[in-house]
């Protein structure tokens, strides 16, 4: 008998409602298989369903149809585990069940940064901006040789040149305004964008909604988790900050000032701006509804300098 729906596509998969009993039934049976005890319940957000097993596991599905972002986050959390300064997930055991696979891994502490962000004052946020700085430094100083083969690693120029030729409809698609979309050719022809000469692991989502927060014994808050890894993959370190910029800075000159404090040093704005515009998912309506551009800011270079004012 099946415990999990059947999801071989996306569009199946979409249709799965998030309070789906089978859901929980599958992740208790998760649980039961590795020896994990305790009450099963699902984490709010997320697209995909994680639920917590008692006080120290995580259970994490994946659907068919994404069984490769379950091999590339296991790949990624045993890269990285005990090596960054913000803990990460620890994996214990992967598998399958009923087609979708499968992740058990630790439980970390904390609530996430962006439902604390607005409790925290200006210069504990600061710090942990730099602290995020420091730990992506240290994300992208892992030799990408010691990271299992299930973390993506394209071919980065004609990656790059898959992401520029659909770019334009890509953005049309989301419905990005022609005053913006008419700039999207000429801005990215004149992107400073070479191939890396070092490809790190990046992890490709860094937002305070991947963040997690805790008061420590000082009564500081310290980032206490750094999750979310299954959109990971081998390439330039400056791809990674694309989602900073919007997702972690806001635009904000302070914020960017100790993420690069933290980090080591600035890409340059543009740089940044043509890695949003590239981002496998990329929505620049979004973006622009998220972090509105300053008064004035008409073009994508001003765009670039707001957003990423170093």
């Amino acid at each position: 008998m099946m415990r999990l729906p059947d999801a071989p596509t996306d569009e199946a998969y979409a249709a799965i409602g998030r309070d789906d009993p089978r859901l929980l039934r599958g992740a208790q049976e998760v649980a039961a298989r590795h020896g994990v005890a305790g009450p099963c319940e699902r984490f709010a957000g997320g697209s995909l369903p994680v639920f917590a097993v008692g006080a120290e596991h995580v259970v994490k599905l994946y659907p068919p149809w994404d069984a490769a972002a379950a091999a590339a986050e296991h790949a990624a959390l045993r890269a990285v585990d005990a090596r960054l300064p913000i803990p990460t997930p620890r994996p214990y055991a992967a598998g399958e069940l009923d087609g979708w696979r499968y992740l058990v891994m630790a439980r970390l502490r904390g609530r996430g940064l962006h439902e604390a962000w607005p409790e925290l004052a200006a210069p504990d946020q600061e710090a942990l901006v730099e602290q995020l700085g420091a730990a992506t430094a240290a994300l992208h100083a892992l030799a990408p040789a010691t990271v299992d083969v299930g973390v993506p690693r394209p071919d980065w120029p004609a990656f790059l040149a898959a992401q520029r030729a659909g770019c334009v409809d890509r953005q049309r698609g989301r419905g990005l305004a022609p005053a913006w979309l008419d700039q999207v050719s000429a801005f990215l022809a004149a992107a400073p964008l070479a191939a890396p000469a070092a490809p790190a692991l990046l992890h490709t989502e860094l937002m305070r909604e991947h963040l997690l927060v805790a008061v420590d014994a000082a009564g500081r808050p310290r980032l206490t988790g750094l999750i979310d890894f299954e959109p990971a993959m081998v390439g330039a370190p400056s791809y990674d900050l694309a989602s900073v910029a919007v997702f972690v800075t806001a635009g904000e000159p302070r914020l960017v000032r100790r993420f690069v404090a933290g980090y080591g040093h600035a890409p340059a704005a543009r740089e940044v701006m043509a890695y949003l515009l590239l981002h496998r998912y990329s929505s620049l309506p979004w973006y622009l509804e998220r972090v509105p551009p300053p008064p004035g800011v008409t073009t994508l270079e001003q765009l670039a300098d707001a957003w990423w004012p170093t």
